[in-house]
């Protein structure tokens, strides 16, 4: 007994670092991203069609090679095959492309934590799917959201807003993305599992994207700074950070690598003041609390 327990704490510290890395990785693609923008004249299109359809690829070699899956399967029903593309598209490229557009026309810092409102945009839809009233947690972790949105928005002054519309738009649009991003592969992941079904949800927004934006239509400033950008975005923002977040579900329950997920904005944000010197006043600091708060207060709503 005594060996089990001096054996314990090495894989729960494994979970919790490859978790960390994770959403680390994923908030310093956003600021990335946010320089490949700003500064090299980078389309948001052009790196969401890149990022899907690479790391896509890279996740379905990975679970063919590695973890040994059937990667082809997925595709013997029709009703999976449907759900699939709903999920690529509306789900995986929805997402992406919103966020990408939230930083595109704002900054890094305030499209990762107005994406954070989507745990606040499930419970209320729990709540209306069970007809059931929303618990006092809930409601406090509603409330923090709106202020905190708020003061993101206005920097506290009712007759100003800091950011542009077409930023506050895309960042709303990036919450609800990822509410349902969240949501509706229930039964894809519980039947096919996560590898599969995202690594495909990737190449199947791709490719859909493709057509929209393709690939080979490129506009902005190639330098070996920018290269490096990209492909950070691509490798280490989207392939690695998620399988070393999958790893860690081996080591640490889900509801404590969502909650270390919080991460993300938080790195997002310190990496977007210090790096690219965008402006956060304390108004937006207390916002961003605000909203990163809502994850833990809904992680004690038992539904």
């Amino acid at each position: 007994m005594s060996s089990n327990s001096a054996v314990m704490p090495f894989p729960r510290a494994k979970g919790i670092l490859l978790v960390l890395i994770a959403a680390t990785s994923w908030g310093v693609s956003g600021t990335v991203a946010q320089y490949l923008f700003h500064q090299h004249g980078f389309s948001a299109g052009w790196l969401v069609v890149i990022r899907l359809m690479i790391s896509g690829i890279g996740l379905l070699f990975f679970a063919h090679t590695v973890a040994k899956q059937n990667i082809w399967s997925i595709w013997r029903g029709k009703k999976d095959v449907l759900g699939l593309f709903i999920f690529g598209i509306l789900g995986m490229l929805g997402v992406q492309y919103t966020f990408f557009a939230a930083i595109e026309h704002g900054n890094a810092a305030t499209a990762t934590v107005l994406q954070y409102l989507a745990p606040v945009i499930i419970a209320v839809y729990f709540c209306i799917k069970t007809k059931a009233l929303p618990v006092k947690y809930e409601v406090m972790a509603i409330v923090l959201a709106l202020g905190g949105t708020f003061l993101l928005v206005t920097k506290g002054n009712l007759h100003s807003i800091s950011i542009s519309r077409p930023a506050f738009l895309w960042g709303i649009l990036s919450a609800f993305a990822l509410a349902f991003y969240t949501v509706y592969p229930g039964k894809l992941l519980t039947k096919w599992g996560t590898l599969i079904t995202v690594g495909w949800g990737m190449l199947i927004g791709g490719i859909a994207f493709s057509f929209i934006h393709p690939p080979w239509n490129f506009q902005g400033n190639w330098q070996f700074s920018s290269f490096l950008g990209v492909t950070f975005v691509v490798l280490f923002g989207t392939l690695i950070a998620f399988l070393c977040y999958m790893e860690s579900l081996k080591y640490i329950k889900p509801s404590e690598a969502s909650l270390l997920a919080c991460m993300e904005p938080l790195s997002a944000a310190i990496l977007a003041v210090t790096w690219l010197q965008v402006p956060f006043s304390l108004a937006e600091w207390i916002g961003a609390i605000f909203v990163i708060a809502t994850i833990f207060i809904l992680s004690m709503v038992k539904r």
